[in-house]
C-alpha cells in the first residue's frame, strides 16, 4: 500500500505546480495586455493633443554666402596720402600772403577787410577748438586736416587752433605756430584767420573763419 500512496502524493504536488505555473502565465499575459492598452491610450492622447501634422514644404530659396568685403585699394590710399602731403606743403611761402600787422592776420583776396576786423574783435562765436600742444609736425598736420574736415561737415563757422607759443621748442622758436599758418592758407575752406585775443589764447592760438 505504501507505493500507491506515495505516487498519489507526487501527482498532487505536480498538479499544484502546474496550476501555479498556469496562474503565473495568465498574470504575465494580463500585465502585457495592460501595458499595451496603456501605451495605445497614451499614443491616442498625444495624437489628439497635437492634431493633424504635415511635413514642412521644401524651400526653393538658395543659400547664399554673405558678400565678401571689398578689397582695400592700397595704391589708392597711397595716392590720397601723397595728394594730402602735396596739398599741405611745408615749403609754402606764407609771408607773401599775410597782412603785415603784428598778429600776421590773413584773409583771402575776395574777402573784405571788414570781415577780418570783425574776426579780430570776436564777432563770431568760437564753436570748436583743436589743441596741437605736444604733437609732432606730421601728427599735427593730420589732426588739423581731420579737424577742419569735420568742422566743415558739421557747418561750423568759427574755430580756434591752439598751437602754443613755442616756448618748449628748440631755441624757443614757434615752429608749429608758423607751420599751422602755412597749412591753413593752403586750405580752400579757410577764408580768414587772425591771432586770438588775449582771453582766447593770445599769441598761442589762432581764430579761424571757415566758409559758410
Amino acid at each position: 500500500m505504501a507505493g500507491p500512496i506515495k505516487d498519489f502524493a507526487a501527482l498532487k504536488t505536480l498538479r499544484t505546480q502546474i496550476k501555479a505555473q498556469e496562474e503565473a502565465r495568465k498574470a504575465a499575459e494580463e500585465e502585457r495586455l495592460r501595458r499595451e492598452k496603456e501605451s495605445r491610450r497614451d499614443a491616442d492622447l498625444f495624437r489628439r493633443a497635437i492634431g493633424d501634422v504635415a511635413p514642412l514644404p521644401r524651400s526653393d530659396k538658395a543659400e547664399l554666402a554673405p558678400p565678401r568685403p571689398l578689397p582695400i585699394a592700397n595704391q589708392h590710399l597711397a595716392d590720397e596720402q601723397a595728394a594730402l602731403e602735396e596739398s599741405w606743403s611745408d615749403e609754402f611761402n606764407v609771408d607773401t600772403l599775410l597782412d603785415t600787422d603784428e598778429a600776421l592776420s590773413y584773409a583771402r583776396s575776395n574777402i573784405g577787410r571788414d570781415t577780418l576786423s570783425k574776426l579780430r574783435r570776436g564777432h563770431w562765436v568760437i564753436q570748436a577748438q583743436l589743441d596741437l600742444h605736444g604733437m609732432r609736425r606730421e601728427e599735427a598736420r593730420e589732426a588739423l586736416a581731420e579737424f577742419l574736415r569735420q568742422a566743415v561737415k558739421r557747418g561750423t563757422r568759427c574755430v580756434r587752433i591752439i598751437h602754443g607759443k613755442g616756448l618748449g621748442s628748440v631755441n624757443r622758436e614757434p615752429v608749429l605756430k608758423n607751420k599751422v599758418r602755412n597749412w591753413l592758407i593752403q586750405k580752400e575752406e579757410v577764408i580768414a584767420f587772425c591771432q586770438a585775443r588775449a582771453a582766447d589764447g593770445g599769441a598761442g592760438a589762432l581764430v579761424v573763419l571757415l566758409k559758410a
